[in-house]
């Protein structure tokens, strides 16, 4: 009976077989051809920052390069304002078929989420990571004329002097002030947070004496820099900057060992993405942000390549954000 059974069984398995083998092409065609047909309409990718901001500009060339490759128009729609909210609620609108994509920042994804009590998105199920822009490092900045040589002579003062030195930056839990609170997390200092209105104001507050220090980047404080009314003690990197060799890292210049603060963009798509679509654009927007215009313009910022696959991208958010969450809880900082 065993030996029938089994005969009877097999003509039903090659049938199913055989039925399996007919399916799993057309379900590959279907995916290859998904991915050839698309896009099949404009795409518009919205940003959170205004028009001339470093990383909008960013977009706009890698916006041009997509449209030459897709054959079909690349929009870049700004969106300035309420903290990136206005961008992201007309994101979230979107039909996830990729045709809307969003520009977002570290703050949007790893800030954001400690210092609101209620965020109108959420960081982990509302968007798709593609690919990552570029990141940008800072310099720890002084005035020329400052008594400090090193990070280490800051840590030295803020120790001696509880309370008494500052540093400053545009707003409540930007890139620049996180970063100063980790300092202060990471050497068991405690200094005073000046917010200014305005960038210029603020790197021109440190050039004057008004601000003992302060972050910057080549794109906000370079210009001071360049001036000589400012100096770059340090560079917030794991390396040496390769346009300022002279300038040593944070652990180099007297503080704290893997100190790193970074500002960072990403392209994010709508969840539900199909992954044959995902894949075209992660692929796609790669090709663009490594031909040598990029990196002229990525020097031009101070920006460089952050090449990640969405897998990797996510682990270093998640990172990021654990990372802050306890910054921002020793800093008592909230928006709401």
């Amino acid at each position: 009976m065993l030996f029938r059974s089994d005969t009877m069984r097999r003509p039903l398995f090659i049938a199913a077989t055989a039925a399996a083998s007919l399916l799993m092409p057309g379900a590959a065609t279907r995916a290859q051809g998904q991915t050839q047909d698309w896009p099949t309409k404009t795409v518009r990718i919205t940003t959170p920052f205004p028009a001339g901001a470093g990383p909008e500009a960013v977009l706009r060339i890698l916006a041009e390069k997509l449209q030459k490759k897709w054959g079909k128009p690349v929009v870049v729609e700004n969106k300035p304002g309420a903290n990136g909210f206005i961008a992201i609620d007309s994101f979230k609108r979107a039909t996830p078929d990729g045709h809307d994509l969003i520009q977002l920042d570290n703050v949007h994804l790893v800030a954001y989420p400690h210092l609101f009590k209620k965020l109108p998105y959420d960081p982990a199920k509302d968007f798709e990571q593609i690919a990552p822009l570029f990141r940008t490092y800072f310099f720890v900045g002084v005035g020329a004329g400052s008594k400090y040589k090193t990070v280490g002579d800051i840590v030295a003062d803020a120790k001696a002097n509880p309370g008494k030195l500052n540093y400053g930056s545009w707003s409540v839990g930007n890139p620049v002030h996180l970063g100063s609170a980790l300092l202060e997390a990471m050497t068991g200092t405690e200094m005073q947070h000046v917010i200014y209105k305005e960038t210029a104001m603020l790197y021109t507050g440190v050039a004057n004496g008004e601000l003992n220090w302060s972050l910057g980047s080549l794109a906000t404080a370079g210009p001071l820099q360049r001036s000589g009314k400012l100096k770059f003690i340090a560079v917030t990197a794991p390396k040496r900057h390769p346009a300022f060799p002279d300038v040593p890292t944070v652990a180099e210049s007297g503080g704290p060992a893997g100190y790193e603060v970074t500002g960072w963009t990403t392209i994010a798509a709508p969840p539900g993405l199909p992954k044959a679509v995902a894949d075209k654009i992660q692929k796609d927007v790669e090709a663009a942000l490594a031909e040598p215009d990029f990196k002229d313009r990525f020097a031009t910022f101070g920006y460089e390549a952050f090449p990640a696959t969405p897998a990797q991208l996510k682990a270093y958010v998640t990172s990021e954000s654990a990372k802050y969450a306890d910054v921002v809880k020793r800093a008592k900082a909230a928006l709401d």
